[in-house]
């Protein structure tokens, strides 16, 4: 198995290019997790998020991507966009693949909660009241 994709972009994400990452003919699964900016959170309307990261978050994210790998011996993938998104943008696009979809769905579950943890990376709310709020810190 090549080095798994796992990286922080400040482009769109490519999730072709996800989704590649852990193709292959031994896999009769694959789940993917796109995690999109919302119109709200807590009942409060949000127009946009600005996600920031640590420098060294691109290796944080690649810490998470190949102990989850090497753990479960599936092929797992995983992009974060950080700066200014808007509705509907993905900020997290995450894949696995694996032989059969237990395990698969398992491995993208564990990968997700992980990133999330570990990664530095933090989110500015934009509320539609005008407030913003810094979530993560």
């Amino acid at each position: 198995m090549s080095h798994p994709l796992a990286r922080i972009t400040d482009a769109p994400i490519d999730e072709g290019a996800v989704r590649a990452a852990v193709d292959a003919a031994e896999c009769g699964a694959v789940v993917m997790f796109h995690g999109i900016v919302r119109d709200h959170d807590g009942g409060r309307g949000v127009l946009a998020l600005d996600y920031r990261a640590h420098p060294d978050a691109e290796r944080f994210i690649a810490e998470c991507v190949a102990a989850e790998a090497e753990a479960s011996g599936l092929r797992l993938a995983a992009v974060h966009r950080v700066g200014e998104l808007r509705i509907g943008d993905a900020a997290l696009v995450a894949a696995a693949s694996a032989p059969h979809r237990a395990e698969a769905f398992a491995a993208i579950e564990r990968l997700v909660e992980r990133i999330k943890h570990e990664v530095p990376i933090w989110k500015r709310q934009h509320f539609s009241d005008g407030v913003t709020e810094w979530v993560g810190l």
